[in-house]
């Protein structure tokens, strides 16, 4: 139920969806003569649209997730695993296309094959199934198990978790895969905006990992006044952002993390 509610939810609670929303219920009312809250509602849709669209509030949404973990440091010790969250492939495109589709989170893929080559010992978790509302899709990792298969990436040390639909589930179903053991060293591979909610919900699955932030998306803090050039740019960013911020949230009050705002442990 959680995965269905999270997910009607988080469409309409998209900025640029929820502005549509407005504006379409705004035009319908001024059609039945309800022409005062109808133009006041599309009149809103309007101004939000602005806001969102060409204002630098999608970038500091998101940079007060991005910069909460800073990129990961090697100390001179191998990882045991590098986990690789879904969310990168377009698994529908890839299967019909027979190759590699990726979407703006294609980084948590090359970081994931840099990774394995780098420390060709550590086991490579890719977990993602289908999580579509609508329609049935292929799972991610098949795609991803392939994908390291054909860079020589010895198939012992792969591991796919398939039926996982939301970070939670991501997180859960890998702890059972895996089965750390304690003084293992876990990366955890996933967009920097995302990273504080899958750190959460990876510690309250008894689940201790790395934050190996990628797809950062902004320059830093020095972009948290910069505008956008078109509204199509600034509302793709501030539906990252809300969306993310909307997520952890629920995610907290669920009790699906113990913190609101997860960030790296202290010494």
């Amino acid at each position: 139920m959680f995965f269905y509610v999270s997910k009607l939810l988080g469409f309409f609670m998209r900025p640029s969806n929820f502005i549509a929303t407005l504006c379409v219920i705004g035009i319908v009312l001024v059609l039945f003569d309800r022409r005062r809250i109808g133009t006041w509602l599309t009149s809103l849709g309007v101004l939000l649209l602005i806001v969102f669209g060409y204002s630098p509030l999608g970038n500091v949404m998101l940079l007060s997730l991005t910069e909460r973990f800073p990129p990961w440091q090697d100390n001179g010790r191998a990882p045991d695993g590098i986990i690789v969250l879904g969310g990168a492939i377009d698994s529908d495109a890839s299967v019909a296309r027979h190759s590699l589709e990726l979407n703006t989170a294609g980084e948590r893929v090359t970081a994931m094959l840099e990774l394995a080559r780098r420390y060709p010992q550590a086991k490579v978790v890719f977990t993602g199934g289908a999580n579509s509302l609508v329609a049935v899709s292929p799972a991610e990792a098949p795609v991803a198990g392939d994908l390291l298969r054909r860079f020589d990436s010895a198939p012992a040390r792969i591991l796919l978790e398939t039926e996982s639909r939301t970070t939670d589930e991501n997180a859960v179903f890998t702890a059972r895969l895996v089965h750390p053991k304690p003084g293992e060293r876990w990366l955890l591979v996933t967009s920097a905006w995302h990273m504080p909610r899958a750190v959460g919900v990876f510690r309250k699955a008894g689940f201790d990992v790395e934050a190996y932030p990628v797809d950062w998306r902004t320059r830093g803090w020095i972009d948290a006044t910069r505008t956008f050039g078109s509204a199509t740019a600034g509302l793709e960013r501030s539906d990252v952002a809300l969306h993310e911020w909307i997520g952890l949230v629920s995610y907290r009050l669920s009790g699906r993390t113990s913190e609101l705002l997860p960030g790296p442990k202290r010494p």
